[in-house]
């Protein structure tokens, strides 16, 4: 029987693998926090659907990127694998967003948030555009960190400067949404 995770606890599983990886990485290097990374994406995926009987997009292809990315890093030895990878993630979300809006005229981030938030048609198109724009930014962003300075950088900024970045910008679209929304 499929039952609705409480939102804390899914929120738990969503930033876990994140944390886990950062842990093991300071603990043990990237090697293992690429390999605990795929462990815990994996477990925190199955506890989500043995609960709830199904997955999201974004974190299916989160996963499908952590799995493919992170079984390079590990089968080539090569760190620069899982460094590309938020960058890959930030680019499929921003072509699937911005595609939604230019080329369909329709705001996809509807299909995200809808449940939690409730907008007019041009609010989700607006809301649409600035997320994948924010994620062509952070794609960017992303490259410029990890080609320019050391690892133990890149592990810091990619899980508190990405974090808050996003944190920050999310916060900011309140307006908009309040604008946009729904009565």
């Amino acid at each position: 029987m499929a039952r609705t995770l409480n939102p804390a606890i899914k929120l738990i599983l969503d930033f876990a693998p994140l944390a886990v990886f950062f842990i093991a990485y300071k603990l043990f290097g990237v090697m293992v926090a690429t390999a605990s990374l795929l462990a815990a994406t994996a477990l925190c995926l199955g506890v989500i659907y043995a609960i709830e009987r199904t997955l999201a997009l974004a974190p299916l292809i989160t996963g499908g990127v952590v799995a493919v990315f992170g079984t390079l890093t590990l089968v080539l030895q090569d760190e620069q694998f899982i460094k590309l990878k938020p960058t890959l993630i930030n680019l499929l979300f921003a072509t699937i967003l911005l595609t939604g809006v230019y080329g369909f005229k329709r705001g996809l981030l509807h299909h995200i948030l809808g449940l939690a938030v409730q907008l007019s048609e041009e609010g989700w198109l607006v809301l649409s555009r600035r997320w994948g724009f924010f994620f062509l930014f952070l794609a960017a962003l992303n490259e410029a960190v990890w080609r320019n300075f050391p690892t133990d950088f890149w592990v810091n900024f990619k899980v508190f400067g990405m974090f808050s970045l996003t944190m920050v910008f999310a916060i900011s679209q309140i307006k908009l949404m309040e604008r946009y929304k729904k009565e």
